[in-house]
């Protein structure tokens, strides 16, 4: 689990975050969700320590992460996975070499069992027998998941995904939904990913923070989005006249459902 607490971020005279106070669970996809400039790409970088926050804490298990050293930090990140917009996959390197790259860096392990462990993650994306393959040789949606694979190399307890379905169509964009959905619960893991893509929200939100203006607006489930009136996150949610069209229809079968329950 992690917990944020009095969060706040600034930019010399500019407030970017404002007393953030908020619960990433465990074993659950944890979105966060906002318009461009809202906050929230600063918000996940302060969590992964790329930014120092203002004031506040940032608390992985209870260990506050803003106040450890340099050292307790670089072991902290050995407990963190992470998956960037843009895949952020070494050209030069193979499929199966860019997913040993962690264990290169970090693991005591032997080649061979690096190799195991690397193969293990590529058959975990459904990606065997692309190992020998190079970036420019794959889809952007299997870069993804070799992205995955990557970040789940060394068996992290958090996993951030900044903008995982970015480029992608919305077939694979759910392919990839649905497995980090599967490795979430199949490891426990506590997974954040900041996304602007609607059918994750619907589809994986298990816990949903809304930031507006660098501020905590609304948290919730998938379930609950339909039916909030919060005025802010249904004009960011709904934007589309066919998504305002589909939440009235969703409500209004509720209201009759409502009618006939207490008529019969």
């Amino acid at each position: 689990m992690i917990e944020v607490k009095h969060l706040y971020k600034s930019f010399e005279d500019k407030e970017v975050l404002k007393d953030i106070n908020t619960v990433f669970e465990d074993g659950k996809t944890n979105l966060i969700i906002g318009q461009s400039g809202s906050g929230k790409t600063v918000l996940m970088k302060n969590l992964v320590g790329l930014l120092e926050p203002t004031k506040g804490e940032v608390l992985y298990d209870g260990r506050d992460f803003v106040r450890m050293t340099k050292k307790e930090k670089v072991m902290m990140r050995r407990e963190m996975g992470m998956i960037f917009q843009s895949a952020a996959l070494f050209d030069s390197l193979s499929v199966l070499e860019n997913v040993m790259f962690p264990l290169d860096m970090f693991s005591p392990m032997n080649y061979s069992d690096r190799k195991k462990r690397a193969m293990e993650c590529l058959d975990r994306v459904n990606l065997v027998g692309a190992e020998n393959k190079f970036p420019a040789e794959i889809s952007g949606g299997m870069q993804k998941r070799v992205a995955i694979a990557r970040a789940i190399v060394l068996n992290p307890k958090y996993l951030f995904c900044d903008e995982p379905n970015s480029g992608l169509d919305p077939k694979t964009s759910l392919v990839i939904d649905e497995l980090l959905s599967n490795i979430t619960h199949d490891l426990g893991i506590t997974t954040i990913i900041n996304t602007h893509d609607m059918n994750s929200v619907m589809g994986i939100g298990e816990n949903i923070l809304f930031i507006y203006k660098g501020e905590k607006e609304w948290q919730g489930v998938s379930s609950q989005v339909m039916h909030s009136k919060n005025r802010r996150l249904t004009d960011f949610i709904f934007a589309s006249d066919l998504l305002k069209n589909m939440r009235n229809v969703v409500i209004e079968n509720d209201i009759e459902f409502e009618h006939r329950r207490n008529v019969e």
